[in-house]
């Protein structure tokens, strides 16, 4: 390996470390402050999120079998029952065509 490799290999380990640290500085910033429910909340919005992207584009049924699994999980509170009932939803309207 070149020197030229080296050096960007080092250059993104010091990145990445910045960035650790500039997180564990503004969470310990943020859990001081008037604005610590953030933290409390933000597993779930990083969740959502992802979904969210994840579902952009895709086809109704799609979106379908996710409103299912929404629904299951605001009723049941049930991570493993929203999983497999969204599964089955989904593979359920797969079968039929929708």
């Amino acid at each position: 390996m070149s020197g030229q490799y080296w050096a960007v290999i080092g250059l993104l380990a010091l990145a990445a470390f910045a960035i650790r640290v500039t997180g564990l500085i503004a969470g310990g910033r943020i859990r001081a402050s008037r604005h610590a429910w953030v933290l409390d909340e933000l597993p779930g919005l990083i969740v959502v999120s992802l979904v969210a992207s994840s579902l952009a584009g895709q086809p109704p049924a799609t979106w379908l079998a996710a409103g299912i699994a929404v629904g299951v999980a605001i009723g049941t509170n049930h991570v493993i029952a929203t999983m497999a009932l969204g599964m089955a939803a989904f593979a359920g309207l797969g079968w039929l065509g929708v």
